[in-house]
């Protein structure tokens, strides 16, 4: 179990990375089909976790992440949360759980000495419009560029190098809470087939090309010494035909299940 008190509060470096419309579906298969060869060597055991999201499309999703509830196991007992908004005086929290009194993760990152900074990926980040500005806002800093959106076929590498270029600006500065919204596995990604259809198959052809630049972040970023806790999810599904459902924001399993994992490197 993950005490997320004592190692945010000692200052670890946060990376927290939600793979934008990932199934859970999807991504076991690619696992299982060697096609993720960088995350199953990331992953604690070699494996995701099945969790269900409390949001059925990005913005709920989020917000619900930065509130304190990420993605739960689909079962009455559920292990301590990562970290939680300051409750009422009656309720009483674990002591693995990193209470924040403030409302929100990053505005209580930020009074233990954080600096929090995202790199967008779909356009929820993107400052475009006003409900775009929403979530780049809860941030000291936001990044987006149209490069990082998933109709960039390469978008995953962009987002990486800006990642890469932010945790060297900050090393050894003060403790980072790094975000990234990957959104190669967010429509469009029917260019990953060479087509231009939507589908499961090419979600997990999209996914297979993320491998290799999750990695190269990860390998970045242990690479300078320090330790990281890592967070990595999927913020919702994507229903493809799936009894006849189509897209996201819609209450089915191919929406719910996502795929989640948690660890810390030393």
């Amino acid at each position: 179990m993950i005490n997320a008190a004592e190692i945010i509060e000692s200052g670890t470096n946060i990376l927290f990375v939600t793979l934008d419309s990932l199934r859970h579906d999807v991504a076991h298969r690619a696992l299982e089909d060697g096609r993720t060869p960088r995350l199953a060597g990331l992953l604690p055991g070699g494996q995701w976790e099945r969790r269900q999201t409390p949001g059925t499309f990005t913005l709920p999703a989020h917000m619900a992440f930065f509130s304190g509830f990420l993605p739960k196991l689909p079962q009455p007992q559920q292990p301590a949360r990562l970290w939680e908004c300051r409750p009422p005086a009656f309720k009483k929290v674990p002591p693995q759980t990193f209470v924040f009194d403030a409302p929100n993760l990053l505005d209580g990152l930020a009074l233990h000495g954080y600096r929090t900074v995202c790199v967008g990926g779909v356009t929820y980040f993107s400052d475009e419009t006003p409900l775009g500005s929403v979530l780049p806002a809860m941030f000291h800093e936001a990044h987006w560029r149209p490069e990082f959106c998933s109709p960039e076929p390469d978008s995953t590498r962009h987002q990486t190098d800006q990642a890469l270029a932010i945790a060297d600006h900050y090393d050894g500065r003060q403790p980072l809470l790094l975000f990234v919204n990957v959104s190669a596995t967010h429509v469009p990604h029917g260019h990953y087939l060479g087509n231009s259809t939507d589908s499961s198959a090419s979600q997990a052809a999209a996914l297979a090309y993320a491998d290799a630049h999750l990695g190269r972040l990860l390998d970045g970023l242990y690479g300078r010494g320090r330790c990281w806790l890592v967070i990595m999810c999927a913020d919702h599904g994507d229903a493809y035909g799936d009894d006849g459902f189509h897209g996201r924001g819609i209450a089915h399993p191919a929406v719910w299940n996502v795929p989640f994992a948690a660890w810390v490197h030393n």
